[in-house]
Order: structure tokens, then C-alpha cells, then sequence
């Protein structure tokens, strides 16, 4: 940690949205000395906040928390125009999509217009959260109707994207470089040198490409993970293994590189596409790859339909995973929840289990007991010791080849196409970043 005395000269900081961006950003600001005013509307958040308690799980978060609490160096408050107290106001609202391939603002839009009328002369609002190209522009234009304030003179208006993976947060937030668009050279100066506190680069870049950036880093993710989804599905129709003939890909080929498949979702990733997508010059290229992965747990359920006698009627099925990440307390747009509505709706009998979503969860035992098959939704650790337990005939749907048996339906400990036991002697694809195999890393 810096002195207290050091960062002084920033000023303070009001963080506007205690999420899973915002929360673990305020802390890490208040870790390193800085005055931090947490604004958030939910009144549970801030009560677990001043209770010294994290409202999700982020790794190392809980102890910054109790830290900074004692330092003295978080506020919360719930009124939005208590942020104008503050130096910098940094956003980080939500940016969903609309049904019509349409960025909704409408959380960042009403934050600023309540903010308007107590913006003064060299507040800096900085915007963290996920914006479509141009929303930067608008918000300092939308600001001078208002106010008549001359954006990069006398307000600064910036956008510091976002790019830290969710479990990651304390890691990243010192390692990855803070990318700065800035409208004009004062708004990134202000916005440089408050993320400067991290110790990582600082690049510099015009607005719509900070924007850009953000948008297609999770877009490229998408776009990857969507291709051995395809090979799945196709090879279903083939009787083929896709986790084979990806190994086969992959195997001391110099450019391999396909990742592993699984039911990719979450909130960023599922809706960032639409960013682009609604001024495309392409339009449907991404609208197709995102629907490669909005079809995954109908594939599964026609899947199971056919090994179960052509119907699910009565069949108990285990859900094994609710969150859309790895060992992750995130359930924000798991498809996790889809594929147990189809299932519902073929009449089966579902039950779940997720270890880190215990609230709606039933109990592992009870969720196998009778049941007549197992989906693994999320390639959680804790799944992957389960393997005695899902033999002697059960029915096992693991599109994350979680337990390592290199087959999307297995029925025990291998692979078994035409009454035939078969398995790979090539390598496993790796699961995580930084392996030998890029991009077959756990989501």
C-alpha cells in the first residue's frame, strides 16, 4: 500500500455502483490510500458493506474490506448526489442489451441527470462501465447542453474500460494496463494519473477506442469459444468426439489453438456482442455466433431425449452448476437456467446442485439420488472428483469434459460410440490460461 499522504493530491474519488466492478474497484482506490465515497442504491449492499461483510465472493476481497473499514477509507451512501462531493465520479452501472440489438444507457443517462445540477467546474466523471463506440462523445455533449461546461477545459469527461476477469479482481487490477480515452488532453491527465495509483501502464488512446477495446475483448473471447461449440454440435451428427479431434487439432500443431467447448455465458460476454451488432457493417455475423451458444442446452436436451428412450417425461435430471463461472458465485445470464427450463419443458423432473450458490441449491446426495441423468452445467473444481460416483450406467452430459472421460455423453469411465470403448492417448487440451495450448482455459 501507499501513504496516505501521497495519493492526497488526487483528491477524492466516488464510485457510483458497489457491483462486482464497482465494489472491488472502490476497495482496491480506498487500499492505496485514497478517500473513497461509495454510492450504491441497493440498501443490502450497503448494509453488508458496513457490516464489513462482501455481498459476493471475489477472491481476497473480504480481507480489503475489513482493512479499508479500519483505515477509515470507505463511505457509503445511497443518494447519488453525494458523489458530487467528490473529485473524480467514477461510473460503473450496468449496460444491458435491449431485445432489439440496442445498447440500453438508461442507468448511466439517470445517474448523470442526477448529477447535473451539482456537476462544477473540474469534476472528472470517468466511465468505467461497458459503453457501445460513440458514448463517451455523447455523455460530454450531453453534459455541455446542460451545463455549458467546455469538456476537457473546465469538466473532463473520460473512459477507463474494464477488462479484469471476475475471481481475478486484485491480481488484474495490478498487473493489466489501464487503457485511458480521454476528451482532451486534461481529461486523460486527471483520469491518468488516478488509475496511476495502480502502478501498471497507462496507454493512452482517443474515446471510441477505449471503447472499441473493451467491447472486442470480449467479443474475440466469444467469437473463440463459439467455434468448438459448433464442432460439438457437429460432431453429434456425425458420431464423432469432439474432444478428440480437438486434441487431434491441437497436438504439436503450430497453428492449433482451438479451446475447449462448454456452456459459455455470462453477462459480459453474452450481451457485448450487441455493441457491435447494432451498427454492424456485417450485420448477423455476431447474432450467429451468439447463437451458436444460446442453442447448447437445446442441443443437450435433444441429446439426452434420444440416450433416454425419446422422451424425458418423468426422467429425473441433476443440474450439477448454476453460476456461468468456473468456481464463481455468478448466476448473471448462466445458461445454466435455460437449459433447466427446456428440460422442464419436456416434462423431466429437475434438481440442482452448485456449491457456490447454495440458496438454490438441494443438497448433492439428494440431487443424484434416482436420477436418470447428470448434466455438469459449470466446469466447477469441485465436480471434477465425481466421476466413481456418475458410473454404473447413469447417463453423464459433461460438455466441459469436466471429468476428463473426452466424451459431451458417457455412461462411465470412457468414451463409448457403437457398443465400443474408445479413448485418446493425445493430451489433454489445457484448461487454463497460460498452458501449453492456447485458449483452452477454464471459463
Amino acid at each position: 500500500m501507499n501513504s496516505n499522504g501521497e495519493h492526497q493530491r488526487l483528491g477524492r474519488l466516488a464510485v457510483i455502483g458497489l457491483g462486482r466492478v464497482g465494489l472491488p474497484l472502490a476497495l482496491s482506490f480506498a487500499d492505496r490510500g485514497v478517500d473513497v465515497l461509495g454510492v450504491e442504491k441497493l440498501s443490502s449492499v450497503i448494509d453488508a458493506v458496513n457490516q464489513g461483510r462482501m455481498p459476493f465472493d471475489e477472491t481476497g476481497t473480504q480481507e480489503v474490506l475489513e482493512r479499508v473499514l479500519a483505515a477509515g477509507r470507505l463511505e457509503t451512501v445511497s443518494d447519488v448526489r453525494a458523489a458530487a462531493a467528490a473529485d473524480h465520479i467514477i461510473l460503473t452501472l450496468g449496460t444491458p442489451a435491449l431485445s432489439h440489438i440496442e445498447i440500453d444507457v438508461s442507468q448511466i443517462r439517470a445517474v448523470i441527470d442526477d448529477l447535473m445540477p451539482v456537476f462544477r467546474p473540474g469534476h472528472s466523471l470517468i466511465l468505467r462501465s461497458t459503453v457501445a463506440p460513440g458514448t463517451t462523445e455523447w455523455v460530454a455533449g450531453y453534459i455541455e447542453q446542460r451545463r455549458g461546461f467546455t469538456v476537457g477545459e473546465d469538466f473532463f469527461v473520460s473512459h477507463v474500460p474494464e477488462r479484469i476477469a471476475e475471481g481475478a479482481f486484485l491480481d488484474e487490477i495490478a498487473s493489466l494496463p489501464a487503457i485511458v480515452g480521454g476528451i482532451g488532453d486534461g481529461s486523460y491527465q486527471r483520469a491518468a494519473a488516478l488509475f496511476s495509483v495502480f502502478g501498471t501502464e497507462v496507454i493512452r488512446t482517443e474515446p471510441t477506442q477505449a471503447e472499441l477495446a473493451k467491447i472486442w475483448t470480449n467479443i474475440y473471447r466469444y467469437v473463440t469459444f463459439a467455434i468448438p461449440n459448433l464442432l460439438m454440435m457437429e460432431c453429434e451428427q456425425y458420431g464423432a468426439n469432439a474432444f478428440e479431434i480437438i486434441d487431434l487439432i491441437n497436438h504439436k500443431y503450430p497453428r492449433g489453438g482451438i479451446a475447449a467447448p462448454g456452456l459459455t455465458a455470462g453477462t459480459c460476454l453474452r450481451k457485448d456482442f450487441a455493441f457491435s451488432e447494432e451498427r454492424s457493417a456485417a450485420p448477423g455475423m455476431l447474432l450467429a455466433v451468439s447463437r451458436v451458444h444460446e442453442t447448447m442446452p437445446r442441443f443437450i436436451v435433444d441429446g439426452l431425449t434420444q440416450r433416454l428412450d425419446g422422451s424425458l417425461r418423468d426422467r429425473k435430471i441433476a443440474v450439477l452448476g448454476l453460476s456461468f463461472k468456473r468456481d464463481a458465485d455468478d448466476t448473471r445470464d448462466s445458461l445454466s437456467f435455460k437449459l433447466i427450463r427446456l428440460l422442464e419443458r419436456s416434462l423431466a423432473r429437475v434438481a440442482c446442485h452448485d456449491p457456490h450458490v447454495p440458496d438454490h441449491s438441494e443438497p448433492l446426495d439428494e440431487v443424484l439420488d434416482s436420477a436418470s441423468a447428470v448434466v455438469i452445467a459449470t466446469n466447477h473444481a469441485a465436480f471434477e472428483t465425481l466421476g466413481p460416483r456418475l458410473a454404473n450406467g447413469l447417463l453423464v452430459c459433461d460438455p466441459w469434459d469436466v471429468l476428463g472421460r473426452k466424451a459431451l455423453f458417457s455412461d462411465g469411465a470412457e468414451d463409448r460410440r457403437d457398443g465400443e470403448q474408445h479413448h485418446s492417448n493425445l493430451p489433454r487440451p489445457s484448461r487454463e490460461a497460460g498452458e501449453s495450448i492456447p485458449l483452452s482455459f477454464a471459463r
